[in-house]
């Protein structure tokens, strides 16, 4: 779960600090919501004011329930309902205090937009690079856009140097499952407890 909690903190953390101009494609749209990011982030609001507003901005611009349905795999076959209803809060309330916790104290990152592939009507791939300094590397940093819905656009994953976010978080969720003999119990347990910290 840290490891999981390291990772996705700091991919999300990328996430929000593109820097380019407003337009309608996939590129643009990332850059828009980094905007409206950056903009919270050197406000004068109090700490607790800014986490509020940037998980609002997580809320409207990521696919949560489809990342938290993704990262069950086979074991979301077996969730009754009230066990996916009890999932999909938890899932959200974990991605979004993973998030924005570490957004708000993070200032210093500049990324370049390269180019977009759209892969089809409902999938925009966007390529950037996180640009390197004396004290870090350069990162490439892909961006899953679903576009089926071009007045929603949503962020489904983000791949950071060839790591798909998505599926190390499936892998980190089913290996939690897997070693509780297939209890989901078992996950939403490690979930209540990042909540509770």
């Amino acid at each position: 779960m840290k490891v999981l909690k390291n990772i996705f903190g700091s991919i999300l953390i990328l996430f929000f600090l593109i820097n380019n101009s407003w337009s309608k494609s996939a590129t643009e749209f990332i850059s828009s919501l980094s905007s409206e990011a950056s903009n919270i982030l050197s406000s004068k609001l109090s700490e607790d004011e800014k986490i509020i507003r940037l998980k609002e901005i997580g809320e409207k611009s990521v696919d949560i329930d489809g990342v938290g349905l993704y990262t069950l795999g086979k074991y979301r076959k077996a969730l009754n309902d009230s066990q996916k209803e009890q999932y999909k809060e938890l899932f959200r309330n974990y991605f979004l205090k993973s998030f924005s916790g570490r957004l708000v104290g993070y200032t210093d990152a500049k990324i370049a937009v390269l180019s977009e592939e759209i892969k089809n009507e409902k999938y925009t791939i966007v390529y950037s690079k996180l640009i390197g300094t004396s004290d870090r590397p350069e990162v490439k940093i892909d961006w899953r856009v679903y576009t089926k819905d071009p007045e929603n656009l949503l962020i489904r994953d983000l791949v950071i140097e060839g790591l798909s976010l998505a599926r190390t978080q499936k892998e980190e969720f089913n290996s939690i499952i897997a070693n509780n003999d297939g209890n989901i119990e078992a996950l939403f347990e490690n979930l209540n407890k990042f909540l509770e910290n």
